[in-house]
This record gives C-alpha cells, structure tokens and sequence, in this order.
C-alpha cells in the first residue's frame, strides 16, 4: 500500500468522526480548546486564490475561519487579492483593454512590474476572472470566478453562518499598509467601518485582523476592539536551520533595524503583547529545519536524488521556545501556511500532511492557515479520537 492511499484512508476514517465523539480532548493551546482551522485564502488548494466560491468551498469543508488579503481599488473599495499586484491572480495579462496599464511600481522598497489594484475601479476590477498562481495545482477553474469585495466576503460570511448554524469567522489581512497609506489609499478606516456595518467590530467577535506591520496594528487598535494578530515573515531557512529573517517595512520606513526574529524574543513578544492578542509567524520561526550542506557548494544537498533541493531534503530541529513565550504573555499563535504537496514537508514527515499537523498541534499552536481545510480538520479530528 502507497503514502498516498494511506493517507486517503487516513483523511476519509477521520472525516467520518465526530469532532465532539468520545471525552472532550484537552490541547496544548492556550485556552485548552482544539486548534482553530484558518481557510487560508479560502480553498486554495483546490481552487483559485480569494474568490466567494473558494470561500463558500473551504466553509463547506468545514473551516472555523476564512481568510481574505486585503488591498484597495483606486475607488477605495477593498478588494480580496493577495497582493496588489494582480498580474499573477487574475487574468489581466490576457486582457488588451488594459495593456496600457501595466508598469512598475515601488511596493515596501521593491520594484514590481504589472498591473496594480490602484490603477482600476472596482467596476473595471469586476470585469477581471481569478486565475490558480501556484503552477503545481489545478487550472480547472481559471476564468470563472469574479474578485470579490471584503463587503461581499462579509455578506458571504453571515449568510454561511446562519444558513450551517454556526459562527463561520473571518480573519482579513491588511496587505502593505504603509504602501496604501503612501498612495492615499489606507486601508485601516474602509476595514474598520465595514466590520461595523456587520455588527463585527467588537472584542467577542468571530474576527481576527492581521498585519505584517506593527504600526498598522497600533493605529487599528485605537480603532477597532476587534482582536488583532502581528504576522512574522522571513526571507528564508539556511541550511543549518537558523532563520535568515527580514525586517519590517514599517521599521525600515522608521529606521528601526529590528527584525521578525527580533519580534519574537521573550522581550520582542512582550512588546507584540501591548498592540496585539496573537502572532502569526511563519512555521519554521516555531520548528526548523536543516540541511544536508554538500561539501563542494556549501549549499543544502539533494539529498533524495530527484534534481530538486526542496523539503523533502531537509529534516526537523528542536522546536523554539516561541510559543512557550507567547503563551506566558497570553498571546495566541496562529503559524502559515500549511501545504499538501510533500515538496513542502520535511524528510520526517514521510510525505505525510497528517503528520506535519500532528507535530505542530503537539507543540500547542492555537490555530493553523492552511491551504487544505480538509486535511487540517482530519489531522485535528485525530488527535480527538
């Protein structure tokens, strides 16, 4: 029998119990309730990226939150995209309308070329399609769905909610916020006044916001009750498993010279604690991993052979202490993004998605962004049993 047949029985015995079967399991999280499942920009792994049909797929699977990146049109509506770029999420290349709108923009210090949700209305934004980004997946669904606006995620939101008769929650990202406020679009005003207009701007509501730069977070906390998660990037792994960490583009802009992983010291967290509930930090930031270094280049070795240095080269370190400390202070911690494909799991995972959920469930993670709704909501009904 195959890893992928037993994972398939795996996924299809925990799908048929019942999360609430058998004594009420205690987790490592911080309020000791089983991990949240986050719809990582709705059902990405099957469907395009940020799309209501995406989302209404990743609910039906039966995610606790979906997950939309926020950026503006030149109208100021916000939109669902993962970047304001939207050469790579939606049709717009094929498009000969708006050729002439292509061109290079600066976002947080880089030169991007493409065409920018800040260049369109949102009635000319509606005349574009989703597109898959990821090449490794499905592009079955390219052309058919429209951009939605973060109102119509919003509506989406509440009609799922009453229709399944439970909270369905939304956790929407402010993407590049200084580079909004720096084109007179900010997203922060728009955001807030439409989680009022849903009766969502409150402490107790099924909502999270998040954002990759602190200064954002502040500004949104003297303006919304709602609970708020700091995010944590890093450029990437070295081979000996230390984290080779960027800094933020608010702290460039300010001339702070602290990075993510500065962020997440016990003195970092403490400071995260005074503007925020949670951290959402890239996965490697929690459990690391490391290379095989190939003597010749001094760079991590293919060790399986197959011509591609990815995951499945690498094997785990020691978990951090990261969410130990975070929980000390009360923070909850939400680690990204958790993939199917075994090219994003590492050697100890035996190509196993199960097994990578298990290890960071184990570790006392509060909820997961994932790509694959499904598979996290099988990992977690295993640990129920």
């Amino acid at each position: 029998m195959n890893k992928k047949t037993i994972i398939a029985m795996a996924l299809a015995t925990a799908a048929a119990v019942p999360a609430s079967a058998g004594p009420k399991t205690v987790f490592p999280t911080l309020d000791g309730k089983a991990p949240l499942v986050i719809a990582h920009r709705g059902a990405s792994g099957y469907m395009p990226d940020h799309t209501l049909e995406g989302y209404a797929k990743a609910i039906e699977l039966g995610a606790d939150f979906i997950e939309p990146d926020l950026v503006a049109t030149k109208d100021g509506v916000l939109i669902a995209r993962h970047e304001p770029n939207l050469k790579d999420t939606t049709d717009v290349a094929k498009r000969p309308e708006f050729a002439s709108r292509k061109r290079k923009m600066m976002v947080d210090g880089n030169e991007e070329e493409g065409w920018f949700a800040s260049d369109f209305t949102l009635a000319e934004i509606k005349t574009l399609r989703a597109i898959q980004p990821r090449g490794d997946r499905s592009k079955a669904f390219d052309g058919q769905f429209q951009v939605p606006t973060f109102e119509e995620v919003l509506a989406l939101r509440e009609a799922k909610s009453k229709e399944l008769g439970r909270q369905i929650g939304v956790y929407p990202e402010t993407k590049h916020p200084t580079y909004h406020q720096q084109l007179g679009l900010a997203l922060e005003q728009p955001l807030v006044a439409l989680l009022k207009q849903y009766k969502l701007n409150r402490k107790d509501a099924p909502v999270f916001i998040q954002s990759f730069e602190a200064a954002n977070l502040k500004q949104l906390r003297k303006l919304t009750a709602n609970k708020l998660v700091y995010l944590l990037d890093a450029n990437d792994v070295r081979p000996d498993g230390s984290i080779d960490a960027n800094v933020p583009y608010d702290h460039v802009v300010a001339g702070d010279k602290r990075t993510y992983a500065d962020m997440l010291t016990p003195a970092g967290l403490k400071e995260i604690k005074s503007f925020a509930d949670g951290i959402g930090p890239w996965k490697p930031y929690l459990i690391s991993w490391q290379a095989m270094v190939d003597p010749k280049t001094g760079k991590a070795a293919d060790v399986d052979g197959d011509k591609v240095v990815d995951q499945r080269d690498m094997t785990l370190i020691e978990p951090s202490d990261v969410v130990k400390n975070a929980h000390k202070l009360g923070l909850v911690v939400h680690p990204y993004t958790f993939r199917n494909e075994a090219k994003h799991l590492a050697a100890n995972f035996q190509d196993s998605p199960l097994e990578e959920y298990r290890a960071y469930f184990e570790l006392g993670v509060d909820g997961v962004f994932t790509d694959y709704t499904d598979t996290a909501l099988a990992a977690r009904r295993l640990l129920q049993k």
